[in-house]
């Protein structure tokens, strides 16, 4: 898949997925928190995207706010762990079908699948499974994790 660069991107809509994704985790961290806290215990899980592992496709706003969105992740983590919170991020590739994915051709996901270890494309489901563990007791002593679910497409 060939990159190219997107002279057209603005700071705006930099801006409006930083703002999104960023600002928008901050607001429910913080309305949140306190209450977890008062409870010696809190999940949570933010969402990101393999992409800044392997930017294979040029969205750099979305990109680039997914890549801030772990660094907001792994400090609230630092800063929430103390009180019985665990922060951490699951990011996916992806995903089969959605509506995000479901406009891609079969030769996408022909793709993905042959170039995977699993040979095939995560399901949403799949995905959910990775939240749900971080959302559970056995995700205890892990905070500020990126746990990447796209069936082995990037490893790290």
């Amino acid at each position: 898949m060939q990159q190219h660069f997107r002279s057209d991107l603005s700071a705006a809509e930099m801006l409006l997925q930083h703002s999104t994704a960023v600002l928008g985790a901050l607001n429910v961290i913080q309305a949140t928190a306190p209450r977890m806290a008062d409870a010696g215990f809190g999940r949570v899980v933010t969402i990101g995207t393999n992409l800044f592992q392997n930017p294979v496709v040029p969205y750099h706003d979305y990109i680039s706010a997914r890549a801030a969105l772990l660094a907001l992740t792994r400090t609230m983590a630092t800063e929430l762990g103390p009180k019985g919170i665990t922060v951490n991020m699951v990011c996916g590739g992806l995903l089969r079908t959605t509506d995000a994915s479901a406009s891609k051709p079969q030769e996408v996901f022909d793709y993905i699948a042959g170039v995977t270890p699993l040979r095939s494309v995560v399901t949403p489901e799949e995905a959910a499974d990775a939240v749900l563990f971080f959302a559970s007791p056995w995700a205890r002593a892990v905070p500020g994790q990126n746990l990447v679910i796209d069936g082995g497409l990037v490893f790290g």
